[in-house]
């Protein structure tokens, strides 16, 4: 079994996008939008804050109300889009439940949308026509690139439909030949579908749902899902009884989480240079 080290590998391209940065001698600034308060959503705003500063990128929060109407922080969010000193604009989710998502996420014109959820984003994304991946598929692209590990032509199987892991992912690997499912809620006997898979992707926030009966000998497993159990950051998959079976996983924390950091930066300068 080899530990899929998402730490190191962000250093690796984060090291490699500050000589960039230094030697392109652009002025990049990410705008974060927040809205209301959330600890779990400060945290993460900060860890990118942090990581973005040591390559060179400013980021500027944008804080909202949590009572905010949907009209209101889309007329505000359209404002800083075309600010131009914003070069990458983000915004973060989840966002209040009276909030229409979608209709928010896409006021981000593609130019700027570094993490690929407006709908003319994803589009281009599916057609092959743009030159960024969605963070969290770019991570696993590049863990597949760094590790060796053939994904074309494979069985894979994404867990979730959600907006930052499933949908993305699932979209990016329909265009790479492989033969993707995906399992959500409603699926039956999700155990022997994910039996049958070389490769499995978990995205859904739910600690322990894949164990090791459901992985068969020699899957990559990787386990983009994140909650909180009993104090503790945790993944979807039951890292104990999972890795002995896999040939290749990621841990939780620090797989797939420094790494989307890592590529969501990468993404900010690969779209202001194309401008």
């Amino acid at each position: 079994m080899v530990l899929l080290d998402g730490k190191k590998l962000a250093q690796k391209i984060l090291g490699a996008l500050r000589q960039e940065i230094a030697e392109s001698k652009k002025t990049l600034r990410l705008a974060a939008i927040v809205v209301g308060e959330n600890a779990v959503v400060n945290k993460f705003v900060e860890q990118k804050k942090k990581a973005a500063c040591s390559v060179g990128i400013e980021v500027r929060v944008f804080p909202f109300p949590a009572a905010i109407t949907t009209n209101e922080l889309r007329k505000r969010l359209a404002e800083i889009v075309h600010e131009t000193r914003n070069t990458g604009v983000i915004v973060q989710l989840p966002l209040p439940s009276h909030i229409n998502k979608q209709y928010i996420l896409n006021a981000v014109v593609p130019e700027k949308d570094v993490d690929v959820l407006s709908g003319r984003a994803i589009g281009n994304v599916v057609v092959g026509k743009w030159p960024i991946l969605p963070p969290v598929a770019g991570a696993i692209k590049a863990f597949f690139e760094e590790y060796g590990i053939a994904y074309q032509k494979k069985r894979i199987v994404v867990v979730g439909k959600g907006s930052l892991v499933g949908r993305p992912v699932a979209l990016w690997l329909l265009g790479e030949e492989g033969t993707v499912s995906v399992l959500d809620k409603e699926t039956e006997a999700p155990g022997a579908v994910l039996a049958q898979a070389d490769i499995i992707i978990s995205g859904i926030g739910k600690p322990g749902f894949i164990t090791g009966e459901m992985v068969k000998k020699g899957a990559v497993v990787v386990d983009a899902g994140t909650s909180e159990s009993e104090g503790k950051v945790v993944g979807d998959v039951d890292f104990d009884s999972v890795a002995p079976k896999a040939s290749y996983i990621t841990p939780v924390p620090g797989g797939i989480g420094p790494l989307t950091v890592a590529i969501l930066l990468q993404n900010v300068l690969t779209l202001a240079s194309r401008r």
